[in-house]
């Protein structure tokens, strides 16, 4: 009954914690001269991946390299295929040429980055700081490429007669991020416990239930988004949580954890971080085909994750 009640709990200040996120989210963009785009990718995105960051952090910590590992792929997979998918199979989502042309090739890049770094089954000390490094780069990249040209175009719900200035938007915008991962964090607890009372792999937990909870804020944000009509935001968080959950959050647990190393399952190296690389590659070359999503195409991302779930559950719990 605790376990139903944590998740319960924790799926409850998602959802608050979502729509908080879209609305703050956008009215900082249009105040402070952003797309809303270049919010998710950097603010949002770094927000929720937190998550990730303490789960990966306490996994290394305790000697748990395949949760922390399992997590960020896992992760991953639910965010491209079954997140991206199931926005798309409500509403196409459309991308725009900067997306395109920099946001999309960075997040197969360092998808790429990580396969290599990861093929000789351990992320060391220079493994770790390449990726940071990777991560402070995109960063710096984002805000010096992402000024917007039509911040006319704002919402006029956004003007200063409707709602608080920049720092009070600021404010929300961090409370909307706090209550998103406490949730996720209740939520996925609540997961891993039900999960661990059954015998399950500790790499299968982290491919499955905790990525699963710790994708619940992109997620949520993406079908709060989709209900407003305002997947850019959503779409940043999901391209932007991507990247940093590579080259941040596994970037900041290889250098934190002792030794400065992280031993990658080769169950992981073998089938799911080969299956990460090449569904990255597969979405980033079908997003581009049209600069947009279809509704057909987000099915297809949704039966693929079902599918993978599914042969996940069966050969390897």
């Amino acid at each position: 009954m605790a376990v139903v009640l944590l998740g319960l709990g924790g799926l409850a200040l998602l959802l608050g914690g979502a729509e908080l996120l879209v609305r703050s989210g956008s009215q900082l963009a249009a105040r402070i001269g952003l797309s809303p785009m270049v919010i998710g990718l950097t603010v949002v995105s770094i927000g929720t991946s937190l998550p990730e960051l303490a789960i990966g952090i306490d996994a290394a910590w305790s000697g748990s390299a395949g949760l922390a590992t399992g997590n960020i792929v896992g992760t991953n997979l639910v965010n491209v295929l079954f997140v991206l998918g199931l926005g798309a199979l409500l509403r196409p989502v459309l991308f725009d040429r900067r997306t395109l042309r920099f946001d999309l090739p960075v997040m197969v890049a360092a998808t790429l980055l990580f396969h290599v770094l990861a093929r000789d089954g351990e992320l060391g000390p220079l493994d770790g700081t390449i990726l940071a490094a990777t991560a402070a780069g995109y960063t710096v990249l984002i805000f010096r490429t992402g000024r917007q040209e039509d911040v006319a175009a704002a919402d006029p719900a956004t003007g200063p007669g409707r709602s608080g200035g920049p720092l009070f938007q600021l404010l929300v915008l961090v409370a909307a991020i706090v209550l998103i991962v406490i949730g996720a964090q209740l939520l996925v607890d609540g997961a891993v416990q039900g999960a661990r009372a059954f015998g399950v792999d500790e790499a299968v937990i982290g491919l499955t239930v905790v990525a699963i909870g710790t994708s619940a804020p992109e997620l949520v944000t993406m079908l709060v988004s989709v209900a407003r009509g305002e997947t850019g935001l959503a779409v940043g968080n999901l391209v932007g949580s991507s990247v940093y959950n590579i080259a941040l959050v596994l970037g900041i647990t290889v250098l934190v954890a002792p030794g400065a190393a992280i031993a990658v399952p080769q169950a992981v190296l073998d089938a799911d971080l080969v299956l990460l690389t090449v569904v990255t590659v597969g979405a980033a070359l079908a997003m581009r085909s049209g600069a947009r999503l279809t509704r057909v195409e987000g099915g297809l991302f949704v039966l693929v994750y079902l599918v993978y779930l599914g042969w996940l559950v069966v050969t390897r719990t």
